[in-house]
C-alpha cells in the first residue's frame, strides 16, 4: 500500500510542477522575444542500501525551445528584433550580464537605453545613455544615432553600439528572472557579424495550442494520481478492518 500511495503521490506533485511551466509558457504567450521552456517526465528508481524497488516519476525542464518568433513590424524607432538566431545584451537586475530577444527598447527618465522590462541596454563600454535627441535611429548593425535638439535634419551624432551577441545554444541557460546566460557564467563576446531589424519585434515561440493540449493532458493525470491515492487509502483501510479482532 505504501508503495502504491508514494509512487502516486510523488507523480502528482511532479505533474504539478509540469503545469506550472505550461502554465508560465501560456501566460507569456504574448510577451516580447519569450522563448518556452520545454518539460518532460522520467522515471527515477529510489537506491538505497538494497536493490532499487521503487520508481518515481521526475519532472524536469531539459532546456529551451530556441525556436524564434516571427518578425512582427510596428514602425517604432526603437523597436528592433534581432536576426539569425542573435542576442541583445542587457544588465540584469544583480548588476551582470544577461541576454534577451526582447527588443521594445526606450529611453528612461535618466537617459538610458532599457528594455521593455527596464534593464539597461549594454553598448560597447557598459549601459548605453542617450543624450537629449529630436530623433533617434538604430542602424542594422545596431548602431545608435540621434539627431540632437536643435540640430540640422542632416547632423546626426552616433551614441553608441548596442551589444549583440550569438554564443552557441547548448552554452546558454535560462534563469528564473528569464534572461539567458552562459552556462559556465563568462561572458559573450560581442559579434560583428549580427544584424537586427529595426522597426520591428520578434514574437513569442510559444504554440498556444500545443500548451493547452498539455494543460489538459496534465490535468487529467493529476486526476488519475489523486484516485490512486484515494485507492490506497481504501485498500489501507479495508486491509485494517480484516486484521481488527472481533
Amino acid at each position: 500500500m505504501d508503495r502504491m500511495l508514494y509512487v502516486a503521490m510523488s507523480g502528482a506533485k511532479e505533474t504539478l510542477i509540469a503545469q506550472a511551466n505550461a502554465s508560465n509558457n501560456l501566460a507569456n504567450a504574448n510577451t516580447t522575444g519569450f522563448l518556452s521552456d520545454l518539460n518532460q517526465f522520467r522515471s527515477m528508481p529510489v537506491f538505497g542500501d538494497a536493490h532499487p524497488t521503487r520508481v518515481y516519476a521526475m519532472d524536469e525542464r531539459p532546456t529551451t525551445d530556441f525556436d524564434h518568433g516571427s518578425i512582427q513590424y510596428t514602425g517604432r524607432d526603437l523597436d528592433v528584433a534581432v536576426q539569425d538566431g542573435g542576442w541583445i545584451a542587457v544588465q540584469a537586475r544583480d548588476g551582470g550580464e544577461a541576454y534577451t530577444r526582447r527588443g521594445d527598447l526606450r529611453v528612461d527618465e535618466n537617459g538610458l537605453l532599457v528594455s521593455g522590462n527596464g534593464l539597461p541596454v549594454l553598448g560597447n563600454g557598459g549601459p548605453i545613455a542617450v543624450p537629449p535627441f529630436e530623433k533617434i535611429d538604430i542602424g542594422v548593425d545596431g548602431t545608435l544615432s540621434i539627431r540632437p535638439l536643435g540640430a540640422q535634419a542632416d547632423q546626426l551624432a552616433v551614441i553608441d553600439r548596442i551589444k549583440l551577441v550569438a554564443p552557441q545554444y547548448e552554452q546558454m541557460g535560462k534563469a528564473d528572472d528569464g534572461l539567458f546566460r552562459l552556462a559556465d557564467g563568462a561572458v559573450a563576446e560581442p559579434d560583428p557579424l549580427q544584424r537586427v531589424v529595426s522597426g520591428a519585434l520578434a514574437a513569442s515561440n510559444v504554440n498556444v495550442v500545443n500548451e493547452m493540449v498539455d494543460m489538459i493532458e496534465l490535468s487529467r493525470r493529476f486526476e488519475l494520481q489523486v484516485k490512486m491515492m484515494k485507492l490506497a487509502e481504501e485498500n489501507a483501510g479495508a486491509a485494517a478492518s480484516v486484521v481488527r479482532p472481533v
